[in-house]
């Protein structure tokens, strides 16, 4: 599958030279924000990697080709084209790349081609789950599974909280994936810090979160492992307030019969218009604060 991959030179030196480098998702520019948002969003991600230490490498498909480490001008690209992009999980990939098109990669597919291309370290907003009303659609996440089988470390604010969190946590268990919080031993719950459930390991320091990381890479290389990072306090939504919002979305989209793929973007826009925005200004320090934290893990790996 290498053969399918272009690793830019920023980030090609920096994996020969040892040095920390972080992965991070093109669905976030092309579906979870409106232009030019997503695009000041992806820069700023990028600039939070390198101002705690680490290389920062936005995964994506363009024109049939995996890549890892996007220009300025391929993240402009991806941002004005927005959601006419196809948004890729690990089942898109090969039909991506034989037609030649355009893909958003998610959190299965950048986990995917971070393995591809050696880095250990993925930062993200929020991992997909099981949905509410799984029992019924049996819609549940790619990234689920992925977590299962591909040897990335995921740091994210918890799953996002239009799902159904104690089945996520259930189907992480059953699925073998270690779920630790970072100076919390609650799950948090996107926009908010809590969410009435326990990780299963809390680590205080990103040197606790490498030495795991390392044990487990000897152990079982083709396991992930979730790493959930709270929202700044400062930040963090009224859980009452966005759990009511979240409901009226959930109900407007299931009147509209929009299902798989299309739920998420659907679902993260609508909540985003019902708060006046703050949903969407969340969401930027969430993944800010996860990107920090991702880089100083991803140099404790080299020391």
């Amino acid at each position: 599958m290498k053969n399918y991959l272009d690793v830019s030179e920023e980030v090609r030196k920096a994996l020969l030279e040892n040095k920390p480098v972080v992965a991070l998702e093109s669905t976030i520019i092309s579906h979870g924000m409106p232009y030019p948002k997503n695009v000041e969003t992806a820069l700023m991600v990028e600039e939070e990697v390198r101002k705690n230490g680490a290389v920062p490498a936005t995964i994506a498909i363009i024109g049939g080709r995996l890549k890892a480490g996007l220009t300025s001008d391929e993240i402009e690209y991806f941002g004005k084209k927005g959601t006419a992009i196809t948004k890729a999980s690990r089942r898109d990939i090969p039909a991506i790349i034989a037609r030649k098109e355009d893909g958003a990669t998610t959190v299965a597919a950048t986990m995917i081609t971070a393995a591809l291309a050696g880095i250990d370290v993925f930062a993200t907003g929020g991992i997909g789950g099981v949905h509410r009303g799984a029992q019924e659609t049996m819609d549940i996440s790619a990234d689920m599974d992925e977590l299962s089988k591909t040897g990335v470390m995921v740091i994210c604010a918890g799953a996002k909280a239009i799902l159904d969190l104690p089945l996520t946590m259930e189907y992480l268990e059953t699925k073998g994936v270690n779920v630790i919080g970072y100076k919390t031993d609650e799950l948090p719950a996107f926009y908010t810090r809590k969410s009435g459930l326990k990780v299963v390991w809390k680590c205080d320091t990103p040197r606790e979160i490498a030495d795991i990381w390392k044990v487990q890479k000897d152990i079982y290389p083709g396991t992930g492992l979730l790493v959930t990072n709270p929202i700044p306090e400062e930040y963090s939504m009224d859980s009452e307030y966005i759990n009511k919002e979240i409901d009226i979305a959930i109900s407007e989209m299931n009147k509209l019969g929009i299902k798989g793929k299309e739920t998420t973007p659907y679902l993260l826009d609508k909540i985003q218009k019902l708060t006046g925005g703050e949903s969407l200004e969340a969401n930027i320090k969430l993944v800010l604060n996860n990107a920090a934290l991702a880089s100083k893990i991803a140099g404790e790996l080299k020391k």
